[in-house]
């Protein structure tokens, strides 16, 4: 088996290296609004993985990898962009700015919006449905996804952007062992860098995301493990529960094995895959994001 995976991983390096490798596309092309500089890190973009025209399904995934808002996990973002290609999604992983380079939210937030907007936007150069558009995320990203799955917009309609003219609201959302809470079950490192030290409780409540949910909430795959002991399972739990009262419809998955930020777990030591892959894509089937 890990031989399999490793020649998978084999197949995905060379099919990059042979093909023209995805450039990332600045979301404010003139500069991003509360910019703190114009390095790289100053200036978020989405980088698109497309899937073979022959496959493509006309969805797609915006999608925010994990770091504790310190910094971007690769396996989190290009991985994912890759295995769901494999399905015929379109993909489109965020660089979102970082509490570690002096960002706080809600940049975060004004990016994660800016890249449904955008993707929505531009929905017809890459062959997709406005109307089929998630996001993704694992850890911090997951709660930056989930930041956003509760407080959308429907867009400025007498905006001069038309980007911004766009709806920022997916319409589904993949939470990956997400931080979700920023109460008692917060991850203390992400709630920090998105915050800062000495955060309102206001502001805490506010992204808080399982207070935030409403009716209006996309519907949500949700998975994490009991061997969480990074960010703990209370977070998808509470979350469910609020989708669940609000009537919003959901998948949820808590498993015993698997520790925090596996991704895939399609890399060594893991001895096999792990069935949250297997599980979205069946949930992403009757969503009709994939065939």
């Amino acid at each position: 088996m890990k031989i399999f995976f490793a020649l998978i991983a084999m197949f995905f390096s060379l099919s990059l290296s042979r093909a023209e490798m995805p450039e990332p596309i600045p979301l404010w092309p003139g500069g991003a609004p509360g910019a703190l500089g114009t390095n790289d890190w100053d200036i978020p973009t989405v980088t698109p993985y497309l899937p073979d025209l022959t496959n493509a399904t006309g969805a797609a995934m915006v999608i925010c990898p994990g770091g504790g808002y310190e910094h971007l996990a690769p396996h989190e973002g290009r991985d994912y962009a890759l295995w769901l290609n494999q399905h015929g999604v379109t993909c489109f992983v965020l660089k979102y700015r970082l509490g570690s380079k002096g960002y706080r939210h809600p940049i975060m937030l004004e990016d994660a919006a800016r890249a449904v907007r955008w993707v929505r936007a531009h929905a017809d150069d890459y062959k997709i449905d406005p109307h089929r558009i998630g996001i993704m995320g694992s850890s911090a990203g997951g709660h930056l996804a989930s930041t956003l799955l509760t407080h959308f917009d429907a867009g400025d309609a007498n905006s001069a952007d038309a980007v911004e003219r766009q709806s920022s609201r997916p319409d589904l959302g993949i939470l990956c062992y997400a931080v979700i809470s920023l109460g008692e079950f917060a991850h203390q490192g992400s709630k920090a860098y998105l915050l800062g030290n000495n955060p309102s409780p206001e502001l805490v409540r506010n992204l808080s995301n399982e207070l935030q949910v409403t009716p209006q909430t996309p519907p949500c795959f949700l998975w994490t493990t009991f061997e969480d002991n990074t960010v703990p399972m209370e977070n998808t739990m509470l979350f469910a529960a609020a989708l669940r009262k609000n009537h919003v419809p959901f998948d949820l998955h808590i498993y015993e094995k698997g520790g925090h930020g596996m991704g895939l777990n399609d890399k060594p030591p893991f001895a096999h895959p792990h069935p949250w892959a297997g599980d979205c894509l069946f949930w992403l089937k009757e969503q009709n994001f994939v065939n």
